[in-house]
């Protein structure tokens, strides 16, 4: 019977076992080129972005004496949708490369971007959920602006028609969106925390003040040198301790 203490002790891995391992953890390279389609479904947003600046430029500079607030105001938002859409793109792809495929070495870079050090699923999908609902805002503000009358069909600024019932379960799709970035945010919450990395679970925890290098006392110090060792050789104990403890986890 192996004490508490002890690890349990497997057989080794065959070949065509780790074979197996290897092919499946190599296979996340084959998200890599979704990825890079998704870096020019971006390109593709960026000449959309320009047609519509240019309409919309176009359209001001025909009659600039008879500007229509409604309809530059939907324009804007229409430009504003599409960064939106831009910027969803964005943490996908370095969110999921980051993620599923590999890490970035970006560490020390002047434009990492603040949420990319802390980046997980958890986080991800609650950044992705706020992302949608910035979307589904604009474009929820844009249906305000244009209908005229909501209790019958009217034409609005665009041309197109609208019912009540279509605004109303426009709003409906836009509350489910918020209901599910809350869910997702409070089961980020309840699992545990998505800030914590597992080196945290696995380097022992300092008790006590930051105990002083052998070398850092100076001749002053000598009378303390007998308090600090044993304070040191505590810390030892405790974290022995805590790698047998986490020996005994994993063997579970």
């Amino acid at each position: 019977m192996t004490s508490p203490t002890q690890s349990r002790q497997f057989r080794p891995q065959s070949a065509w076992v780790a074979a197996v391992g290897y092919l499946i953890f190599f296979s996340r390279w084959l998200q890599a080129p979704l990825y890079l389609g998704l870096i020019l479904a971006q390109v593709i947003y960026v000449v959309v972005f320009m047609v519509e600046l240019f309409h919309l430029g176009a359209e001001v500079l025909a009659d600039p004496l008879h500007i229509e607030e409604a309809a530059i105001m939907l324009g804007v938002l229409g430009l504003i949708d599409v960064v939106m859409i831009a910027n969803l793109l964005i943490m996908v792809i370095i969110g999921g490369y980051e993620t599923f495929v590999s890490r970035i070495k970006l560490d020390g870079h002047p434009d990492q971007p603040e949420w990319l050090s802390h980046v997980n699923a958890n986080v991800l999908k609650v950044k992705l959920a706020m992302a949608i609902i910035g979307i589904s805002s604009i474009h929820l503000l844009k249906t305000f602006i244009e209908v005229g009358d909501l209790g019958r069909e009217t034409e609005s600024v665009t041309g197109e028609t609208y019912t009540a019932d279509g605004v109303f379960w426009q709003v409906m799709i836009h509350v489910v969106f918020i209901l599910s970035a809350i869910a997702l945010a409070w089961i980020d919450k309840i699992s545990g925390g998505a800030h914590s990395s597992p080196s945290d679970l696995a380097a022992p925890k300092a008790v006590g003040p930051s105990l002083p290098e052998h070398g850092a006392l100076g001749a002053g110090d000598a009378r303390s040198r007998p308090s600090d060792e044993r304070l040191r050789a505590e810390y030892e104990a405790l974290a022995a301790r805590h790698d047998e403890l986490v020996r005994e986890l994993e063997s579970r």
